[in-house]
């Protein structure tokens, strides 16, 4: 899965698209563009210099951000590519049932569509969930993108 720092992500408002246009040129590694219509965070990128066929060409190694799935592109670094609009929300976990979270945000909204993560962090959740001391507070941070929501990570706050 892709490493995510709290800055990485952009506020974006109800309304705004789910990605947005980006020259290849203007692309870096860490950041995000959609690769085969996934989100992907770009681990690798490298840049061929000009020839006699044309532009230079940009070949782009992204891995999905929800599944982890390894993808690759070349594109002429004229090209433009679109970059997704991504979002993290952090909420309270208050109970998992038939493998669903049940969140509650800031405004005490508490919303119960979001699947447990598969693999690793959803072992460890469940796991943490089941033997949390009463005042544990666990908090699950969702990742939207391109439509999807995914709880991606965890932590365990202790009073």
């Amino acid at each position: 899965m892709a490493h995510f720092d709290d800055d990485d992500f952009a506020t974006v408002e109800t309304g705004a698209s789910l990605s947005e246009p980006k020259q290849c040129s203007a692309l870096r590694t860490n950041g995000f563009v959609c690769i085969k219509n996934r989100p992907c965070q770009i681990t690798s990128m490298s840049v061929s210099k000009t020839g006699k066929h044309g532009a230079a060409k940009v070949h782009l190694v992204g891995v999905d951000i929800f599944t982890g799935k390894k993808f690759e592109e070349q594109n002429s670094s004229t090209a433009t590519m679109m970059v997704p609009s991504i979002t993290r929300k952090e909420y309270q976990l208050l109970d998992i049932r038939d493998d669903f979270l049940s969140l509650m945000a800031d405004d005490l909204t508490v919303r119960e569509n979001i699947k447990v993560p598969d693999g690793d962090v959803g072992n460890e959740l469940r796991e943490k969930w089941e033997n949390k001391n009463d005042d544990d507070m666990i908090y699950v941070s969702v990742v939207s993108a391109m439509g999807e929501e995914h709880a991606l990570r965890f932590r365990v706050c202790q009073p």
